[in-house]
């Protein structure tokens, strides 16, 4: 039996653990390393986002701060790694 692929979002938080120690010792490493995610995805969502992206990540950043809970689900349900085991 092949091993368990891991999710989307878990390659994602590997990236970001990779690029924690890329910053070694330094000052504020993991801010630097989420700040380059954050980059990246900003680009992406303007990219590919069609004309309501800025809509969307909205949403997104008020979830974040009005519902922290939601959005810890939000990153859980998304870390299954088949598409009828998400949630939002």
């Amino acid at each position: 039996m092949p091993a368990k692929q891991p999710s989307p979002t878990e390659r994602v938080e590997q990236l970001f653990e990779e690029l924690t120690a890329h910053y070694g010792d330094g000052d504020d490493r993991e801010l630097r390393a989420a700040a380059k995610l954050l980059l990246v995805a900003l680009d992406k969502l303007r990219a590919h986002g069609g004309r309501d992206w800025a809509r969307l990540l909205d949403e997104y950043v008020d979830i974040v701060k009005h519902d922290p809970e939601r959005f810890t689900r939000m990153l859980q349900s998304n870390s299954s790694t088949s598409s009828s085991e998400l949630l939002a």
